[in-house]
């Protein structure tokens, strides 16, 4: 739910607006779930099975092809509930939280040469203890590399992403 009244809202659109403001790519994938924003933030983060390194492996070979930045496959990061980064510049893998309030939103992102890209999630609650979470990819390109990338790998963003909401949901006794 994203709603320009910040006293009812889940996360206000105030707290989206610079980052989806002239946005080329926006995606959420919505799951539910049980627990707190920090769980499913410390499960989503820590997700990547043997086929996503795998992914991560040919991503270095398209970067090099597109002579971008190559990173390497990333460890993934093993964060509990209480260590998930919510502070504005904390670094959350190869992402800086940009803005995070404790059970509602999450929002970190990434800087390239050739694109932009933030992850946030935003915890709607719902009854019995459960939870509706949003996960929310927001690109923008910033040269003709930036949309040749992403076309390429969008079809496994969108494997990549719903795989980790999923696990991330199912870990927390969806």
């Amino acid at each position: 739910m994203i709603n320009t009244d910040s006293s009812t809202s889940v996360l206000p659109f105030t707290q989206l607006a610079d980052t989806l403001k002239s946005a080329h790519y926006v995606d959420v994938k919505i799951v539910e779930g049980a627990g707190t924003l920090r769980e499913f933030v410390a499960r989503l983060l820590a997700y990547q099975p043997a086929w996503l390194t795998f992914l991560y492996r040919v991503r270095g070979l398209l970067a090099r092809l597109l002579r971008l930045e190559e990173r390497g496959v990333p460890p993934a990061p093993q964060f509990s509930p209480a260590t998930v980064p919510m502070q504005p510049g904390e670094k959350a893998a190869f992402f800086t939280v940009t803005r995070a309030d404790g059970e509602r939103y999450w929002l970190a992102e990434a800087q390239d040469r050739h694109l932009d890209a933030a992850l946030g999630v935003v915890a709607e609650p719902e009854v019995n203890g459960r939870r509706r979470f949003h996960v929310i990819t927001i690109v923008h390109y910033h040269n003709w590399r930036g949309p040749l990338y992403f076309n390429l790998i969008r079809p496994f963003h969108h494997l990549v992403v719903g795989s980790m909401a999923r696990a991330a949901a199912h870990s927390s006794g969806a």
